[in-house]
């Protein structure tokens, strides 16, 4: 995700702390890691749900690093592995929440708890997407969302987002279903959308759609 201008585990019932030494655990990521460049509205690989990750081994803890590098070269607050071209359901985030709270951290098989009615207040803040970049528009998301998965060793993990933190776990977890946010837009404010990337030029590096 842009800056702003059933899961295969069992669930678990502890929120796992993605908000301790925030600052080691990302650089250590991104050290290891390559920036590769981002897919853009468009690439097939964007538009269609991605494949389960099965295998915790030596080749996703190589995404891993690389998507956090990927992430902090884009200046983007999350991102999907689709968004560099991989099939693979994982996602990674460097995030603040609206209290300014930072949190850091990975999700495998990620799938978003349905909230009760109770829980579903809309914020309709202003979304962006690396993968259209340059473009931004309103869009209306729970306040607050669950997504359950498995951290980058497989073992389940649930995290819990308020505010901005929230439209970032809402919206990288649609990445991994073939859904961009502005798939979500009326057709008018698709459009609009389209328009801006169109009269933009990228700050970091896309896979061209051929």
């Amino acid at each position: 995700m842009a800056q702003q201008q059933d899961t295969r585990s069992e669930p678990v019932d502890e929120f796992v702390d993605d908000t301790v030494d925030c600052e080691e655990r990302e650089e250590a990521y991104r050290a290891r890691g390559t920036a590769r460049p981002i897919t853009v509205v468009g690439n097939p690989v964007l538009h269609r749900e991605c494949r389960d990750v099965t295998e915790f081994d030596g080749e996703l803890a190589r995404l891993v690093d690389d998507m956090f590098a990927s992430q902090r070269a884009a200046e983007g607050v999350g991102l999907a592995a689709n968004q560099i071209g991989v099939d693979r359901k994982v996602f990674v985030y460097d995030c603040p929440d609206d209290d300014g709270v930072r949190h850091v951290g990975v999700v495998v098989n990620p799938v978003l708890d349905e909230l009760p009615a109770e829980r579903r207040v809309l914020d309709d803040s202003n979304e962006g997407c690396l993968s259209v970049p340059g473009a931004y528009a309103s869009l209306a998301r729970p306040d607050f969302a669950v997504v359950r998965g498995q951290d980058a060793e497989g073992k389940p993990i649930t995290v819990r987002g308020t505010g901005y933190f929230a439209r970032c776990l809402q919206h990288e977890t649609d990445h991994l279903y073939g859904r961009l946010y502005i798939d979500r837009l009326s057709k008018r404010e698709r459009k609009d959308a389209l328009g801006q990337m169109a009269e933009g030029t990228p700050r970091y590096d896309t896979v061209p759609n051929d």
